[in-house]
């Protein structure tokens, strides 16, 4: 049986000293990659997140090419910095059209990027700085050491990962202490728990569960016949495509019976069933609106038993989701996966 938990509780993420909310907020959304965002209910998010007791909020420095920065810089404005942990991601580089121009996170490139972000978020420091992926042209333990650097400087409080494999977190765990990896975890994606998750708990590092929701395919809100902006991720993700989106809202229709018989949301079980698996893992949610926010907060309350808990593996089985999380060309950039 799970134990609720509460949007003020705070746990350990990682052996670092790290201590954060035990639910945190992605802020990506707000800035690209899913159509249209409105910025004044943004903004209004994360003072709601905030006002909840939400202190992990993340962002990169190529979301809308700083502009999700900017945007966390004035949702902060008046707020306590000593009161959040900032957790940030580096190293895509895009190009003036949006376009997505692969990866740098050589040392130089690392110390610039920080440098900027600072910049933007107006802080003198950053609390978890990490590679958005492995750089497959620099050995991660020379992007690791970079940013040890920036911690003996004060720059950054932690170290963090993103989508590496067991093999990686070993390596750059030999250079420097790693706070926690992020990484994609949801009923749907759950590849990380045959060699990635044990690995992680050897070391002590946390886990930070982006994609929770499965970018909304398991919110109970999606679609089959709801359309995508140009520039929203999901139009071209496999699983939302065609006849594997057929099958995967079945899944959530699956699940849809086991939250109604709880009277809870859909979204608010897939979120719980995260929650669920350590109290080493925190969740990330990427509510845009106070709406959405609010039913995330209430899957904090959901209390799941044995019962339901095998209940939702029968009703969504490891591996039963039909399409991968990414396009091939982005699956390729996942050392994760391999």
């Amino acid at each position: 049986m799970t134990t609720p938990r509460t949007a003020l509780a705070r746990t350990p993420l990682g052996a670092t000293g790290l201590t954060t909310s035990v639910l945190g907020l992605g802020l990506m959304g707000m800035s690209d990659m899913y159509g249209p965002a409105d910025e004044a209910e943004s903004i209004a998010t994360i003072h709601a997140a905030l006002d909840a007791g939400v202190t992990l909020l993340d962002t990169g420095d190529f979301y809308g090419m700083g502009h999700n920065e900017l945007l966390l810089h004035e949702a902060l404005r008046g707020r306590d910095r000593a009161g959040v942990e900032i957790s940030v991601k580096f190293g895509a580089q895009r190009g003036p059209d949006r376009s997505w121009l692969g990866y740098d996170a050589s040392p130089a490139a690392t110390k610039s990027a920080l440098a900027y972000t600072l910049r933007r978020l107006r802080t003198d420091y950053i609390d978890v700085y990490r590679p958005a992926r492995l750089d497959p042209n620099v050995p991660i333990e020379e992007t690791v050491g970079a940013i040890a650097d920036l911690v003996k400087a004060g720059y950054v409080r932690h170290i963090g990962l993103s989508e590496v494999g067991a093999d990686t977190l070993r390596r750059a765990a030999a250079v420097h202490p790693i706070s926690d990896l992020q990484i994609e975890y949801s009923l749907i994606s759950r590849s990380l728990e045959a060699e990635v998750l044990p690995t992680a708990r050897e070391l002590g590092i946390g886990i930070t569960a982006y994609g929770v929701l499965s970018r909304g395919l398991l919110s109970g809100h999606w679609q089959s016949d709801r359309e995508t902006a140009p520039n929203d991720f999901r139009g071209h993700s496999p699983r939302f495509q065609g006849d594997n989106l057929t099958h995967n809202l079945r899944l959530v229709e699956a699940l849809r019976w086991i939250a109604d018989a709880k009277g809870v949301s859909v979204a608010q079980v897939a979120i719980a069933w995260v929650a669920s698996r350590g109290s080493d893992i925190v969740p990330l949610v990427g509510a845009r609106r106070r709406d959405r926010l609010a039913e995330a907060l209430g899957a904090l309350r959901v209390e799941l038993s044995a019962d339901d808990l095998a209940a939702v593996e029968a009703a969504v089985p490891a591996g039963s989701a039909a399409g991968d999380r990414y396009a091939a060309a982005q699956m390729e950039h996942l050392d994760s996966e391999r």
